[in-house]
């Protein structure tokens, strides 16, 4: 008698386990480099800085950024082999959705710009943590999914350690010269609280909206990038073109820096585009809120800043919010 080895459902599950596990290492890698560059842009950022100031054209780093997205797209669909997909034109449904988009991001630029004009930084920084709020409820009205009420407990977490965030990052010299100068007080004006609550509305919408779009469509990846840059190339270059420059050239006061910030920029675009088609714009809030850990210990490596005992408690929230959405 000629006995057979069991090879099935034991075999299957070992590969399953491994499978599952080989998954969870690369969504853990993804992640974890997102966060690295959310975390590296701000002290990049200063690295640039000249006498204070930025000594290059941020309109036309954005249009870089866009145009290089564009190009790692199409690179990746030639290698991929989707090359046919570009012989033949798109209809104008199929490419008029990634429009939208690029419209909204662009509007976000460009009200963030707005909300200084009335409202001090600090304000700024801490009242911009409503957008969690927001896509998380637009996440559950456009997109229908509910959460549990423990994950909107982690939500409401992960807002609070924002704010406590952009507290702990005020030093007691900044506080002291805001009680001296009186425009350098904690101030915001009505017209700017609408900007805020427009600004939250904006941000949710484009991040539902983008992950509705590459989910909803059977395409691959790749080609829904080009796309979607395309029309990011095109509005931040007519943004360039049209709005208000300056003095300073289209690649002025470039360095190693700012070409490292277009580098990550643009990698972590397209590492977001995978996280929206195969995961969640939720999980994008936690990859953000999660990057302050990285930003506050680059920022005291690099440029010297002090980190205060509060430094901890928006780290152990955000920690302790995960937990509690993911289990």
């Amino acid at each position: 008698m000629i006995v057979i080895p069991n090879v099935g459902p034991t075999t299957t599950t070992r590969w399953g386990g491994r499978r599952q596990w080989l998954n969870g290492l690369q969504w853990g890698g993804l992640l974890t480099l997102m966060i690295l560059i959310y975390g590296s842009h701000a002290p990049l950022i200063a690295l640039t800085k000249v006498d204070g100031q930025v000594p290059f054209s941020p309109p036309s780093c954005v249009v870089l950024i866009e145009l290089a997205k564009l190009l790692i797209s199409l690179a990746t669909l030639l290698l991929n082999g989707d090359a046919a997909a570009l012989l033949a034109p798109p209809s104008l449904p199929l490419v008029a959705p990634y429009a939208a988009p690029a419209l909204l991001y662009a509007l976000n630029n460009n009200l963030v710009v707005l909300m200084q004009a009335h409202m001090d930084p600090s304000s700024y920084q801490v009242l911009t943590n409503l957008k969690i709020a927001s896509t998380a409820l637009l996440y559950t009205f456009c997109l229908g999914r509910r959460l549990r009420p423990v994950q909107w407990s982690a939500l409401g977490l992960l807002m609070g350690a924002g704010v406590c965030h952009s507290y702990s990052s005020l030093r007691s010299e900044d506080l002291e010269r805001a009680a001296a100068d009186s425009s350098a007080r904690l101030h915001i004006t009505a017209w700017g609280i609408f900007l805020v609550l427009l600004y939250c509305f904006v941000s949710g919408l484009a991040a539902v909206y983008t992950e509705r779009v590459l989910k909803s469509q059977r395409l691959p990846l790749s080609l829904q990038n080009l796309y979607l840059y395309a029309f990011g190339v095109a509005i931040n270059g007519a943004t360039y073109l049209f709005g208000e420059t300056g003095e300073k050239g289209f690649l002025e006061g470039y360095s190693g820096a700012v070409w490292g910030i277009i580098a990550g920029q643009a990698a972590n675009g397209l590492l977001m585009s995978v996280v929206l088609k195969h995961g969640s714009g939720i999980t994008r809030l936690f990859v953000i809120s999660s990057s302050m850990l990285v930003n506050a210990l680059l920022s005291w490596a690099i440029l010297g800043l002090e980190l205060t005992p509060l430094f901890l408690l928006p780290v152990t929230m955000t920690a302790v919010a995960a937990y509690l959405y993911y289990t």
